[in-house]
């Protein structure tokens, strides 16, 4: 499942195991794209990896914080730490090849 967390809770929700965090906002159509990709690796790889989507025009700060100049884009967390960002549309394969990489 993918969870919603804002900026608030981005540091606690990323802290542990490895993490895809899809900053994405409803009018960006390459992010509708990726959405059910996202979802659907999140029930693929439970207890593997945690996912979690940031709506960029919500909660700008982390977006802002990452340096995220355009969207889509996921950053991969292992243990608090950024070990990847990808930005803009994977297909299916590619981002499971990139999440398993880093299990």
């Amino acid at each position: 499942m993918v969870k919603a967390i804002t900026d608030a809770d981005f540091q606690t929700s990323t802290q542990n195991g490895v993490t895809l965090v899809d900053f994405w906002a409803p009018w960006c159509g390459p992010c509708r794209m990726q959405s059910p990709i996202v979802d659907e690796l999140a029930e693929e790889m439970e207890g593997q990896v945690e996912f979690f989507k940031m709506n960029v025009d919500e909660e700008p700060k982390t977006a802002q914080e990452f340096g995220i100049m355009s969207i889509p884009t996921m950053i991969i967390k292992k243990e608090g730490q950024v070990v990847d960002k990808l930005v803009g549309f994977h297909d299916k394969n590619r981002l499971s090849e990139i999440l398993k990489k880093h299990l």
